[in-house]
């Protein structure tokens, strides 16, 4: 209890919510998949604009660099929202905080799909990262509700759904604003995170606080778990270097497939963008190998799956264009399932540590995630324009590579 005293006033166990066999049973028929659906339609929200921005800035009269900071904006609420946000999952009922968030990613895709110009857009762009972290208060609510031995498997499906949201929400919005217009997307978004909303406030149960901790006392205390607990350093870290890789593909293989030799549309794009949903669907393996074999040796594969797809994608050049597709596609599914393996232990991993503390803990990992992706995305835009193709795949490689290296080491502690 070493934690559990100094960073977190844990409430007596009776008032904590208690999985029980029916509980777990009654999650595997509908809640599960209530909460894998409600995870992936928030994240969504996230990316429909980043396929819609040419036709955007034309409609609205604004610059092309203008309208980049429409996702910027978009990702720099997701950020600030997990840090400063889902931690009060701890210290309040999860159900109100996600009504409270679908109420409010409501009005801001509406906001958004109404917005006459950037200056009305770009605040509703921020608020819709911000209350887009409605899936990183369902996450938790499925570790809490599932049994012990059924966590992985939840929280694994859950993710499936988080997962499938960002990989097909840019294929979606493509195809919506092509035929309908950019700002049909967004009202569609706003319908479906309403049916959400009400599903939640129907189906799922209200959840007991696990801390009375005031709110900067639980900001802070984000600081201690992350010195206390090796576990979750080094869950945060591997998951973040995995996190370089995944971003460094996926921001730059449109760019990459419209270039000599391909000269490809971004509809391509979008079809890898399938290929690689593909591995999310392996999610729920993970989490029930994690329950069943330990989450250490599926954090371990994942990180060497995703080593492995990387640099076979570096070699790819060597290889006719035919034969460099056909590795681009199996590439891009064997290192997302590597990637959402391991995310889906650390999870796990991380979820042992402090049971009344599950949000804080979750905020932490993503934060890491996050930082990943953004470098990842920078970097990789860099070596493209400077180096080429195989500058980029070596990075992931390379990124990937430190990440089963942080899970080979051995532990320093709890």
């Amino acid at each position: 209890m070493r934690l559990h005293m100094s960073s977190t006033k844990v409430l007596p166990h009776a008032a904590l919510p208690v999985a029980n066999k029916a509980t777990d049973q009654s999650l595997s028929r509908s809640r599960i998949w209530l909460m894998a659906a409600g995870a992936g339609l928030s994240v969504a929200s996230l990316y429909y604009s980043q396929p819609m921005l040419g036709v955007l800035a034309g409609d609205i009269g604004a610059s092309g660099q203008a309208t980049g900071l429409v996702p910027t904006l978009t990702q720099l609420g997701y950020a600030l929202g997990i840090l400063l946000l889902a931690p009060l999952g701890d210290r309040h009922d999860r159900r109100s905080i996600m009504l409270v968030k679908a109420a409010l990613l409501v009005l801001a895709l509406l906001l958004a799909g109404l917005s006459p110009s950037l200056s009305i857009l770009l605040p509703a762009s921020f608020l819709i990262g911000l209350s887009a972290t409605l899936a990183q208060d369902i996450v938790p609510a499925a570790a809490t509700l599932a049994a012990e031995e059924q966590r992985g498997k939840v929280v694994g499906t859950v993710m499936t759904g988080l997962l499938t949201g960002i990989l097909l929400s840019r294929v979606i919005s493509g195809l919506v604003a092509e035929q309908y217009g950019w700002r049909a997307m967004f009202f569609i978004a706003a319908a479906t995170i309403l049916l959400t909303g009400l599903a939640i406030r129907r189906y799922l149960p209200r959840f007991q606080p696990s801390t009375t901790l005031p709110y900067l006392s639980l900001l802070g205390s984000l600081f201690t778990l992350w010195r206390k607990h090796d576990a979750l350093r080094r869950a945060a870290i591997a998951q973040g270097l995995l996190s370089v890789g995944f971003s460094a593909f996926w921001s730059t293989l449109a760019i990459m497939l419209h270039n000599s030799p391909f000269h490809m549309g971004s509809a391509a794009a979008g079809t890898f963008g399938l290929a690689g949903a593909a591995g999310a669907l392996a999610a729920p393996l993970a989490g029930h190998l994690a329950d069943r074999r330990g989450p250490e040796i599926v954090t371990r594969a994942g990180a060497a799956l995703a080593t492995l797809a990387f640099v076979m994608l570096s070699l790819a050049p060597l290889w006719s264009m035919s034969v460099q597709l056909v590795l681009l596609a199996l590439g891009a599914v064997l290192f997302d399932l590597g990637v959402q393996a391991s995310l889906i232990a650390h999870q796990a991993v991380i979820y042992r540590i402090d049971p009344a503390a599950r949000s804080r803990l979750n905020a932490m990992l993503f934060v890491c995630m996050f930082i990943g992706m953004s470098l990842g995305s920078v970097l990789a835009s860099l070596l493209l324009g400077s180096y080429g193709w195989s500058a980029v795949t070596a990075l992931a490689a390379i990124a990937s590579l430190l990440a089963l290296v942080v899970r080979c080491l051995k532990p320093t502690g709890n």
